[in-house]
């Protein structure tokens, strides 16, 4: 078996998750990807304009900007982004690494954004 690459706290509705000896869970690879980049989107402020945005074009610039953002990832793929919002307000984010296949959606929402 391969050892993991990327190793980090899995992070579970802004907490850590824990285990039964209450200590936090570790998560890897794929799934650490994918969780950097939801920390980062959320970080960078873009989640907060799309909840104040409301021209069906701007969303989408701002939904360009999220997939140009997690490209920025060097273990992503350029090109491979894809944001799509289901909802006002709920995105799916996919994404191709280079070692590791295709993210699962990761979701995102403007309810993460404090108001």
């Amino acid at each position: 078996m391969l050892d993991k690459q990327y190793i980090d706290i899995k992070v579970i509705d802004g907490g850590w998750q824990m285990d039964a000896g209450q200590q936090p869970t570790e998560c890897s690879d794929l799934y650490s990807i994918a969780q950097d980049v939801k920390h980062l989107i959320m970080e960078s402020g873009l989640l907060r304009e799309l909840q104040g945005e409301r021209h069906v074009a701007l969303r989408s610039d701002v939904l360009v900007q999220i997939e140009q953002l997690t490209e920025t990832d060097i273990r992503i793929i350029p090109g491979s982004a894809t944001a799509t919002e289901i909802k006002p307000g709920e995105i799916t984010l996919t994404a191709e690494t280079y070692e590791f296949g295709t993210t699962d959606e990761i979701q995102l929402s403007t309810d993460q954004v404090n108001v």
